[in-house]
């Protein structure tokens, strides 16, 4: 589906568990995430450090949205 939306214009940011998938599926911008059952998420972190964590994803995202790629790309979370 990714592969279609961006086809109609739309940048797309694949956040996902496991990248060779998104890879697999021909997924231009692809964003880790953390865990299949979690993926934005680590409830064994505390409330602030998780937030921050979920913070750093989405604006990995977002970052990875408004970059120009030719080629698939994984954003490393940092």
């Amino acid at each position: 589906m990714v592969k279609e939306i961006e086809r109609a214009g739309f940048p797309v940011v694949h956040i996902c568990t496991v990248t060779p998938i998104s890879l697999t599926v021909g997924a231009n911008r692809i964003v880790p995430a953390i865990a299949i059952p979690h993926p934005l998420g680590d409830p064994g972190l505390d409330r602030e450090e998780e937030y921050k964590l979920r913070r750093k994803i989405v604006e990995t995202a977002l970052h990875a949205l408004t970059t120009e790629v030719d080629e698939q790309t994984i954003f490393e979370v940092k």
